[in-house]
Formats: structure tokens, sequence, C-alpha cells
């Protein structure tokens, strides 16, 4: 699984920066811009145009290969700090990297890395540590920055190669949390959440144009249809499961039996799991239960004279499949996109995004309860 607190602990070097007013806490700074899914890499360029950019390169903007065409897992926007104004525009951002070695006595970047950090805990990454320090809400509100040093460049790619993983998970984290909060403050369909929680004890965040297209006693299909694209959530669940048959073999069988059943196209055929392309599978914490977590591409497909063959759409798909111990149930949530044209990574981060929201009666009842206290 990933682990998201390796990271060196340089508390305390870096200032809180709030504005507190009265006896709350009330952040008053405007809010961290910029795009989602991009990452503003502070570095100078003899860095970026050698191994430690492309060790960033492979490690924080390495393609994903789930998508059908070449996608980043994040856009990274190199900008070395010639002026205060190019910093006053890095630390607007929402996602930040500093990246700087601290023999490096002539660039700004060193520089301000050096003035963060203590002369104790210089020497120590002089004496051959590393430090990746993850802050948030530094300059602004809803904001992730990262610090990266090591005494040589040298040490730099090490450090960016071995935690370069926590770093992508946690910038996946706060984006899935920044992005609930944009989909789901306007437009938010409590109806849909109400109907699931009623009928079937659980319930996932409705936005604001999804509609249940088809509800069976444990599965329901929630789609987003657009002019030239859909997006599609669907929620299976199993009672009184068996959690030892929780696998991907079995992520991979059920899903594509839920699709030939229930997921069909206009002009005939089927959803299937495209096995021609890589899939990747993944042991994961959901929400506090062991899981597994499945990407790869979809296809329609259709049969003639017995035999399968594969046309028409596709699209990328991630599934999340977990036993839920308090009631038994064995949960699949999978996402689907069909967005010829369009570039699919923040379509399916959307979907991901619904994912997270789920939560069931029992731990709705547990959290009223524990509020009432």
């Amino acid at each position: 699984m990933h682990d998201a607190t390796r990271f060196w602990p340089l508390f305390g070097l870096i200032p809180a920066l709030l504005i507190l007013f009265g006896c709350g806490d009330i952040d008053l700074r405007p809010e961290a811009v910029g795009e989602e899914g991009q990452i503003t890499v502070v570095i100078d360029s003899t860095l970026w145009d050698g191994a430690v950019g492309e060790a960033l390169r492979d490690q924080l903007g390495a393609p994903i290969f789930t998508l059908p065409t070449r996608e980043p897992a994040f856009s990274l926007q190199p900008l070395s700090l010639i002026s205060q104004q190019v910093l006053d525009m890095a630390q607007s951002r929402k996602n930040i990297v500093f990246v700087a070695s601290l023999d490096d006595t002539t660039t700004n970047e060193a520089r301000f890395i050096r003035s963060i950090l203590s002369e104790d805990a210089q020497q120590a990454i002089f004496d051959g540590g590393t430090a990746v320090v993850p802050r948030d809400n530094v300059w602004r509100q809803r904001q992730q920055v990262f610090y990266v040093t090591a005494a040589t460049p040298e040490g730099l790619v090490s450090a960016i190669e071995e935690d370069g993983p926590g770093i992508v998970y946690k910038f996946n984290e706060v984006t899935r949390t920044r992005l609930q909060r944009e989909m789901f403050d306007i437009g938010r369909q409590p109806e849909i959440e109400e109907y699931l929680m009623n009928h079937h004890g659980f319930a996932v965040h409705g936005q604001h144009d999804y509609i249940v297209a088809m509800d069976t006693s444990n599965f329901i299909w929630l789609r987003r249809n657009l002019s030239d694209t859909w997006r599609s959530f669907f929620i299976y669940y199993e009672e009184d499961a068996d959690p030892s048959k929780l696998s991907p073999e079995w992520i991979y069988q059920a899903r594509d039996a839920l699709t030939k059943r229930y997921v069909q196209g206009t002009l005939g055929g089927w959803v299937e799991i495209d096995q021609r392309r890589p899939l990747e599978a993944e042991e994961i914490n959901f929400k506090d239960r062991y899981a597994y977590e499945v990407r790869g591409l979809w296809h329609m497909v259709g049969e003639e004279n017995g035999e399968k063959f594969p046309f028409g759409a596709g699209g990328p798909f991630l599934t999340y499949a977990f036993y839920d111990e308090p009631t038994g149930r064995l949960y699949m949530l999978d996402g689907m996109v069909f967005a010829p044209n369009y570039p699919k990574r923040e379509f399916l981060r959307q979907l991901e995004v619904i994912a997270y929201t789920f939560r069931t009666q029992q731990e709705v009842v547990e959290a009223e309860q524990v509020a009432a206290r």
C-alpha cells in the first residue's frame, strides 16, 4: 500500500502564516489558484534539464498507462526564481514543489531552501540526510507544498526516486479534497443520496447532472449524459459475502458479468474490460477498509457466430472493491468515462472523488452520535 508518512520531519521550520481572529481559526487569505492536475516545480533550470528534472518527470509526471492516450499523472510546470514576481506567482499555486541542493551557493532556489532550514537541519543534510517535507496552506488556503532538498544533485535524485510515490499519493489526496468541494458545493443532489441510503443502506454524493439510470436489488447505475460524452458510476454489492474471494481476478470476472448484463450499447454489444491493454490492480486503504483499486480500459464488444469481437466505443475505468465488515457486504464501486477527443485524466479523477464520498448508514449514524456528544 502507499505510505504517505515517510517524509523527513522538519517541523517548526516553516511558519504557519495563518490570520487568526476571535476564538476560532479563521483563515482570510485567498485560495490557491491554478489547474487541478498541475504541479508547479520551483527549480533552477540546470537541475531541471539534468538528472534531477528527469527524476521528477519520471516520478511525478509519469504517463498513466491505463488511459487510452498518453497523459501524465500530473502536468509539471518548471519555474526558476528569477524575480520576486515569479516567487509570488509560485506561492499562489495549488500544488508546489521546491527543489534545490544545499551545495549550490549561487541560485535563488537554493537560497530560498536554506532560508527555511535551521543550521542543525542543514548540517544533518550535509551529513548525508535528505529532506522531503510536506506543508499545507503555507501561503494560501487549499494549498499543498513540498520542499525537496539534499546535499548534492545526486542526493536529490535519490530522494525523489525514493519518495516520489508518496509525493504523488499526497497530491492525489489533496486534489480529491479540493475537487469534492468544487463538485458538490453547488448543484449537489441530496435526493439521490437519500434514495440510495433509504433503499440500499449506503450513499455516494450525487453530482448535479447525474441520474439514476438503473436500480436492481443490488446494482445501481448512475449516469451523466452530455451531447458528446458520458460518465458512468455503478455500485454493486453482495450480501453475506465471503471476504476471501476479494481479488483482482474476482473483480475482472464480476465486472465483466455485470456490464454484459446491464451496460449495453445502443447499437448492440456490451461493455467489457479490454484485456489487450495494461491493467493495474493495487491494494489500498479505502476509507479504513482493505480494498483493491483497479484501473484499465473498457471497450464495446459484440458477438457473431459464437465469436466475440471489439467495436465502437471505449475509454478508461476505475474500480474500488472492498469488504465492509459491519454489514457483511462485498462492494464494487466503478466509474467509466466515454469522452472521445478529450483528455480523460480529470474526468476519471472526478469519478474517483465520487467513490470517496461513499458511506454506509451505520457510519452516518455513528458520526451523528459522536457529533451529539
